[in-house]
């Protein structure tokens, strides 16, 4: 009797169906064409372009305060998406920034997001390592220079901790055409801004004045 009700139910359109699972939208991540990568819902209504620099330390403090909200409510919800555009400053940011990309399009927002929240404590390491051994370093390919200093850092280490293996790390400072990338993408990022972080706000240069300001105005824009 009951299995008849159900059917009668469902043929009806009365049953309850259960609800699908809506996606998280921290893990997507879509390559645009300039390489730089889109966090997020591609369709999102809020769009956000960050310049960020991984040696930046004011970066560094914007990803740390803006997580919870930017990242674990706005993109996680699909009203907002980020686009994360690297300007390199120097050769320790480019091994942080490769690395970060060869976590892939599921992981580079959880790689930036681990680099930033222990930047102080692998970039004074990274610095270190860089002026002491400078000479010596300009002798190698770039991969194999980024490489080093990313030994040197500790960011290796944290990586390893992420699931990367030993095998995709090597590979990831062999692509010397990622790395080239990268170069590119910075480049084209340092013509249009001056200093990082820098924003653009739904097709509008953004004065960043600190995340709480940006919190509002993204959340006028529409974030939720």
């Amino acid at each position: 009797m009951k299995r008849w009700l159900a059917v009668l139910l469902v043929m009806l359109g009365l049953a309850a169906l259960p609800a699908a699972a809506a996606p998280d939208w921290t893990t997507v991540a879509t390559k645009t064409a300039s390489g730089a990568y889109v966090i997020g819902n591609p369709k999102a209504k809020v769009k956000l372009i960050e310049y960020l620099s991984y040696t930046c330390p004011h970066c560094g403090a914007f990803s740390v305060e803006s997580a919870a909200t930017l990242k674990g409510k706005f993109v996680k919800s699909g009203s907002t998406s980020i686009e994360l555009r690297n300007a390199v400053r120097d050769r320790v940011d480019l091994a942080a920034a490769q690395l970060a990309r060869c976590a892939g399009p599921k992981g580079v927002s959880a790689a930036t997001d681990a680099i930033f929240a222990q930047q102080q404590s692998w970039l004074p390491r990274a610095i270190d390592y860089d002026q002491i051994n400078a000479a010596r370093l300009a002798g190698y390919p770039i991969g194999a220079q980024l490489k080093k200093i990313a030994t040197g850092a500790g960011l290796d280490d944290l990586m390893r901790a992420r699931g990367m293996t030993d095998a995709t790390i090597d590979a990831c400072f062999a692509d010397e055409a990622g790395i080239a990338a990268i170069a590119t993408l910075s480049d084209a990022s340092w013509k249009a801004v001056r200093s990082t972080p820098s924003f653009v706000l739904d097709g509008k240069p953004y004065e960043y004045k600190g995340w709480a300001d940006l919190e509002t105005a993204l959340r006028a824009a529409g974030a939720h």
